[in-house]
């Protein structure tokens, strides 16, 4: 398995990149998020990778990030979501906003991206609920500035998370426990 290629940038055309390694040139798929946070030709690159091997090609997918990576690789986990659906995806939401539109339950944002429909969007959602904030690096809790506390005690109240990670939202992490708690509460009301 191919893990990470570090070498000088050679070519870059969307979504593919070609990197020389001492001679030898790695063709990688990346998503658009990795692709403008290259360097430019001839410059020196490290990619971390995923190296995927068919019966008919081997195929290696680069991002800049571990995090992108992470989260590449619990999306092909998803039934019916191909490497090309992954990229799609990542090159669509950041991976802060894919873990968002997953705690949260937003399949609107999911069907925004090209090849992703509603049920699809809906299956990402389910499939992905509790497993990609933990495994892409990125909490709910940390979405919402930090306010876990707070999250938790409106999860001990009663609410569910969606409930709870939307009534945390606004607040910053300069917000007490106790205020914020108040203020989620009030927002509960409305």
């Amino acid at each position: 398995m191919i893990g990470r290629v570090s070498g000088t940038l050679i070519s870059k055309h969307p979504p593919q990149v070609l990197v020389d390694v001492q001679g030898l040139g790695y063709e990688i798929d990346v998503p658009m998020s990795t692709f403008y946070d290259l360097p430019e030709l001839g410059k020196p690159v490290t990619l971390l990778t995923h190296m995927v091997v068919r019966e008919d090609a081997q195929l290696l997918y680069g991002f800049i990030t571990s995090e992108e990576r992470s989260a590449f690789r619990e999306l092909i986990k998803v039934s019916g979501v191909g490497p090309r659906i992954g990229l799609a995806v990542l090159s669509g939401l950041t991976v802060d906003q894919l873990v968002q539109a997953v705690s949260l339950q937003e399949s609107g944002l999911l069907t925004r991206v090209p090849g992703i429909g509603k049920k699809t969007a809906e299956r990402l959602i389910l499939e992905l609920k509790g497993r990609l904030g933990r495994s892409a690096g990125t909490t709910p809790e940390n979405l919402i500035g930090g306010s876990a506390d707070i999250t938790n005690a409106l999860l001990a109240l009663g609410y569910s998370e969606r409930e709870a990670l939307a009534a945390t939202k606004g607040l910053t992490s300069a917000t007490s426990v106790s205020e914020g708690i108040k203020q989620a509460l009030k927002h509960l009301a409305k």
